[in-house]
């Protein structure tokens, strides 16, 4: 899949998000978005996954089957969490049992007959997850899939998405905190200045610890992404 001189914006005469962006996508590989807030990173998702069209260049060679989670699961609707995905199922004609094996990969099998306006927000983000992994999908889009999880789940998932890569599926999550940093043969992209800059590791990144206040950890977390670093609450 190719990106070619990728150029969009969300209305005529508004400032461009993203400009002369040209990226191949690799099959089989985890590909790592990053980018300080507001640089663009949830759009280019979108446009991967063909949510978006662009205003300017062309995108070839999608596949198919696209799996696409956004950041925040649309959780206000009136049905069961079982029932929204039995829904995608048949939207996307796969196999329904897809939703039984990733529920108990995410550990959300207990969660299947709540309605979803009265699932956590972490809940609310599972669902979001397995309604675009049960797609079987050829390229796998999640934007920031880790806000949320359980300490159980968010320890699993890179290994469920390196298993997915390995058998050829193309995974690109944007992670700003840093939760596939140990995963090897990662490529990294970076978002910024309306455009993105390719890397695979290792790279330059440096781990620094800093104990702070409690009550302080979470603001301190959210300044550093904010910077574009990735930067997590143990």
């Amino acid at each position: 899949m190719q990106l070619e001189q990728i150029a969009f914006r969300y209305r005529r005469r508004a400032p461009w998000v993203l400009r002369d962006v040209t990226l191949t996508v690799p099959r089989g590989r985890i590909i790592e978005v990053n980018g300080a807030n507001g640089a663009g990173k949830s759009t280019l998702l979108r446009l991967l996954a063909g949510v978006v069209p662009p205003v300017r260049g062309r995108v070839s060679g999608r596949p198919a089957r696209v799996g696409y989670a956004p950041e925040r699961f649309p959780a206000a609707q009136p049905f069961t969490a079982g029932s929204y995905l039995g829904h995608m199922a048949r939207i996307r004609g796969v196999p329904a049992d897809g939703i039984a094996t990733w529920s108990e990969r995410l550990d959300f099998t207990e969660m299947l007959g709540t309605r979803l306006p009265e699932l956590s927000k972490g809940s609310a983000h599972k669902a979001g997850l397995i309604q675009a992994l049960i797609a079987s999908a050829d390229l796998l889009v999640l934007d920031e899939p880790f806000a949320g999880l359980d300490t159980r789940t968010r320890t699993a998932l890179p290994g469920l998405l390196s298993e997915l890569a390995a058998g050829g599926t193309s995974v690109i999550v944007s992670d700003h905190q840093g939760d596939l940093r140990e995963l090897p043969e990662i490529v990294r992209w970076q978002v910024s200045g309306h455009t993105v800059t390719t890397g695979q590791v290792p790279d330059e990144y440096a781990t620094v610890e800093v104990n702070v206040r409690a009550d302080e950890a979470d603001a301190l977390v959210a300044r550093l992404t904010a910077d574009g670093h990735r930067a997590h609450r143990r």
